[in-house]
């Protein structure tokens, strides 16, 4: 309790002045009575916070709520500031009597301003700088060539001076980093306009959090710079005009201030429905609570000040090169008891008071005796409230010898977070309860301390109990050498400490969701392109390679559709592991998502270990995977590019890898295959077709050819197959096989599949009124156009009834890959189909995943031998075995066959043979456009109607 002599003596005063009143003459009496009475009932005075109403300025609504002004003799208006420099310009000009400063008051005082620091509200500031966690250890030097806001550019008391101090004193200059002015909008830290940001620890931290924005905060006080934060003050006018009324408002003020910090939400409530709604009740209750360890009500007297620290902030700021060494502040700071011209009154009484002592000596002891009882009354009051408060402290604190690190005093709730009783505390020192980890950086702060080079530290650690668990504190460590053992004179010290391992445990967590994949374990993309942006920044200093290796798993989709995502996330766990233990522990494994792995291969030295891992890769995943009581087997494609070789930045490396892969996929997939020029000449390519087919359709580069399909045994053409060609302005004819896997990786297939139909069902309308009331039209559907989330056929049938036309007009081929997901979805599209009467044909029977459990399963209408199966048919031959079992089997379940690729007159005898329906290929024509079918078609019903007079010209005729 620093001022309890000045407390006793302000008593010892106030029984001379009694005595005197009450034993003067009456004269005396009266003109003492006049002295004493107040001036005025009310008087207006003004208050200048230095921001926008919040927590930070709790005390003043609690005096002014309380009614503990009006008791004074105050009106007081509180109003808000717009910047930190107001309250100063305000009360200096006049405009307001008392402000609110920062520890920038005694700049202010040293150049010559007339303030007045009245008492201080937070021992300590909360002004700090906030980060982006980077992943590794907190480091203040990566502030080192980024963009920092750190206080204002314009206004000078700003608070700047304080961390630029700090990070001078960190070996850091102000040139080092690229200064910018301040927004105070904590979104452009969240969102990389900037790399560090000056906060208040009261308040950006909460909004940080509520954000999931992983951050690091770096305070000045870590590196022994310990300023005052918030200080009420006034100007020398004032004080000089009216004494009074400064004495009792800030007796009035620091009332409001200890009523404020026991009723916390109180006060918030206060705060929403009186003063300001920008901050909900959460917002405020957290402010209130990072208060308390800078406030530090229950330690120091609210209001406060050591002319110690004043000369600390002084010497730091003489460092900065902001005041001169050795400055003298004399008159900056208030003192508490009364002016000069009251004080030359009270000695003047006090000589006149001396002659009448002697008279009245005995009722003079009488009454002293009196008033030391009740001094001695109030001290032990105050001994009691103060222990209370020490017993009752909603965080841990102890007093601990500085040389020995033993426990001297230790309040419930320090034992309580330790784990362990008040005689293994004080049989302990404080290092022994703490984690080995934390010791040796926490020594090295208490030889500063010890020093004196330092007044005081904050830092997390981790405290260890007696049952092994490991709990998070964040600790505050002040000296208070006044307070010395009775027997060795020791110094001491003040922790206090906060149990914050749910919050550690939370953050770790969040950082674990953020970085690492939830399946594997293994890191996501987040955490490998950090990786590999340290692994690019320690190729730049070594002058070593990096070889980055994107692997994509072969046929998974197959394993995850047919065993479910269960077991393909079994099979993707397994894959990780095999994939790490090819690899050395200082490489990096990566999950990108879904299927897709990388390697970062750090310091390559030949490309022949390289080959060697991602051969080793390849042989890993080719063996079995055990799912259960399934087996699955998978393999993988691997494209591989070089730093710096093939790309200087991640997005390419990236972008050359992906590439490469999908020349390994390419190329027959259970292979690797290394990035080249030509393959980014082909992506190239790929892209700039792409673009090229989104104007195709509306530039009417698309054409509908269609080709025959004929009943074997006829010889007639009631079928076609419907075929898109592209006819580039530039290229000429684009192959299917080149431009449809673009329309399905752009989307493009489902406005193309639509106009194919548009198109289709307007020729099998006319083919069906000309030539064959039964023609059918084959469409071919992308899966992609199948799978769509809005794959109704609603539209299609719209087509087919406003031409009038029957739903087996037309044809759907689907592919067996299809099948595979066999969900409700598939299921339902197939007889949303089948109900309109649309047929299916099941395409390219027999290379895919055939079963027979398909055909079963779903309505199916026709199968199509696939070309491989035609193209080397022979009497005898396995394909022959083949196509007679697909043959017999369709038709013992119903289903027609046309075979695909029929080249050859002897390949048509052989299916005939067969039993085979229909035939398609090149042998009856190949595809063409409409109307070179539509002449096809007329041709034969000419030659069909010839065929027909011909035979009934040979018919015998009978004779009368």
């Amino acid at each position: 309790m620093p001022d309890l002599s000045a407390r006793l003596a302000a008593r010892c005063r106030r029984a001379v002045r009694h005595l005197v009143r009450g034993r003067w003459l009456l004269l005396g009496w009266a003109w003492l009575a006049m002295a004493a009475a107040p001036a005025h009932a009310l008087d207006t005075v003004t208050l200048q916070l230095k921001h926008l109403h919040q927590f930070q300025f709790a005390g003043y609504y609690a005096a002014l709520e309380q009614g503990y002004y009006r008791e004074a003799g105050l009106d007081v208006q509180i109003r808000e500031g717009n910047d930190s420099n107001e309250p100063e310009r305000a009360v200096l000009t006049g405009q307001a009597n008392y402000g609110v400063g920062a520890s920038s008051l005694l700049l202010a005082r040293l150049a010559g301003k007339p303030v007045v620091v009245l008492g201080v509200i937070f021992q300590h500031s909360p002004y700090a700088l906030a980060m982006r966690q980077s992943g590794a250890e907190p480091d203040l030097r990566r502030i080192v060539g980024k963009r920092a806001m750190i206080g204002s550019l314009t206004d000078e008391m700003s608070n700047a001076d304080e961390l630029l101090a700090y990070l001078k004193q960190e070996g850091i200059p102000v040139g080092s980093f690229q200064r910018v002015e301040h927004s105070f909008n904590p979104d452009d830290l969240v969102s990389g306009k900037v790399d560090a940001l000056s906060i208040y620890t009261t308040n950006e931290p909460d909004i940080f959090d509520r954000l999931g924005f992983p951050y690091d905060i770096y305070s000045p006080r870590a590196a022994g710079i310990d300023f005052y934060g918030d200080n009420l003050f006034t100007s020398e006018a004032e004080l000089a005009a009216h004494p009074q009324r400064v004495k009792a408002f800030r007796a009035a003020s620091m009332r409001g201030w200890q009523y404020a910090m026991s009723h916390q939400e109180e006060i918030a409530d206060l705060i929403l429905n009186k003063y300001s709604r920008r901050n909900d009740r959460q917002h405020l209750l957290y402010e209130a609570r990072q208060m308390v360890p800078l406030v530090q009500p229950v330690l120091v007297e609210i209001g406060y000040m050591n002319p110690e620290r004043w000369r600390h902030i002084a010497d730091v700021y003489a460092g900065l090169g902001m005041l001169p060494a050795h400055a003298s502040f004399d008159g900056f700071m208030y003192q508490a008891g009364e002016n000069g011209t009251r004080l030359r009154w009270l000695y003047r009484v006090l000589g006149a008071a001396a002659l009448l002592l002697v008279l009245g000596l005995a009722v003079h002891f009488s009454l002293l005796a009196r008033e030391r009882q009740r001094a001695e009354e109030t001290i032990r009051k105050g001994e009691l409230r103060f222990r209370t408060m020490f017993e009752k402290a909603p965080m841990g604190i102890a007093l601990i010898d500085s040389l020995t690190g033993r426990f001297s005093e230790i309040n419930p709730r320090y034992l309580e977070i330790a784990g362990r009783s008040q005689q293994e505390m004080v049989a302990s020192r404080w290092y022994d309860i703490c984690h080995p980890d934390d010791v040796a950086p926490e020594q090295l702060q208490m030889e500063q301390l010890n020093a004196g080079r330092i007044a005081g530290y904050k830092l997390s650690k981790r405290l260890l109990r007696p049952d092994g668990t490991v709990v998070w504190v964040d600790a505050s460590i002040a000296s208070v050498a006044a307070i010395d053992t009775a027997d060795r004179g020791h110094p001491h010290h003040l922790c206090m400490i906060e149990d914050v391992t749910d919050k550690k445990e939370t953050e770790a967590l969040v950082w674990q969701q953020a970085n690492f994949d939830a399946l594997t374990q293994l890191p996501n993309r987040r955490m490998f392109h950090d990786r590999l942006a340290h692994a690019i920044l320690k190729s730049q200093r070594d002058g070593g390679r990096i070889a980055v290796l994107f692997i994509d798993l072969d046929h998974f989709k197959e394993v995850n559709d047919t065993l479910g995502h269960h077991q393909g996330d079994v099979l993707l766990v397994d894959a990780a592991h095999r994939i790490s233990a090819c690899v050395r522990k200082s490489d990096t494994v990566a999950r990108l998502g879904g299927d897709e792995f990388t390697v970062i291969l750090s310091g390559v030295d030949e490309a022949g270990r390289v080959d060697s891992i991602a051969q080793h890769i390849l042989g890993s995943l080719r063996a079995p995977f055990q799912l259960g009581e399934e087996q699955a087997f998978v393999s993988a494609s691997i494209g591989i590019t070089l730093y710096p070789d093939d790309a200087r930045d991640i997005d390419s490396l990236l972008k050359h890898a992906d590439q490469a892969m999908y020349a390994a996929k390419g190329g027959g997939r259970n292979r690797f295959s290394y990035f080249t020029p030509t393959l980014q000449v082909a992506a190239l390519n790929r892209m700039r077709l792409t673009n090229d087919l989104r104007g195709a359709l509306k530039g009417g580069q698309l054409a509908l050819y269609f080709q025959p399909i004929v009943h074997l045994r006829t010889g007639r053409i009631h079928k076609a197959e419907a075929l898109i060609r592209w006819n580039h302005p530039q290229r000429g004819m684009v192959s299917p096989l080149e431009f449809i896997p673009l329309a399905e990786a752009s989307g493009l297939i489902i406005e193309i599949g639509s106009w194919v139909l548009r198109e289709s069902v307007q020729w099998v309308r006319r083919w069906r009124s000309e030539h064959h009331p039964e023609f059918q039209v084959s469409v071919n559907q992308s899966p992609l156009e199948f799978q769509r989330e809005d794959g109704s056929y609603q539209a299609w049938l719209g087509e087919l009834q406003a031409l009038d036309l029957p739903g087996q007009s037309v044809v759907v081929e689907i592919t067996e890959g299809l099948l595979l997901d066999a969900n409700s979805a598939v299921s339902n599209k197939l007889l949303q189909l089948r109900d309109a009467g649309i047929q299916v044909a099941l395409d390219d029977f027999g290379t895919g995943y055939s079963s027979l459990s398909y055909l079963k399963k779903f309505d199916i209408d026709y199968l199509k031998i696939d070309r491989s199966f035609t193209r080397n048919l022979a009497p005898e031959s396995s394909d022959m075995a083949l196509s007679d079992a697909i043959i017999v089997m369709a038709h013992k379940l119903g289903l027609r066959v046309i075979a695909e690729g029929v080249e050859t007159a002897e390949q048509r005898e052989l299916l005939l043979a067969a039993g085979c329906d229909y035939g398609q290929g090149y042998l009856f024509a190949r595809p063409m456009p409409a109307d070179q079918f539509d002449a096809l078609l007329k041709a034969q019903a000419h030659e069909q109607a010839q065929q027909q007079a011909l035979a009934h010209a040979r018919e015998p005729r009978s004779h009368a």
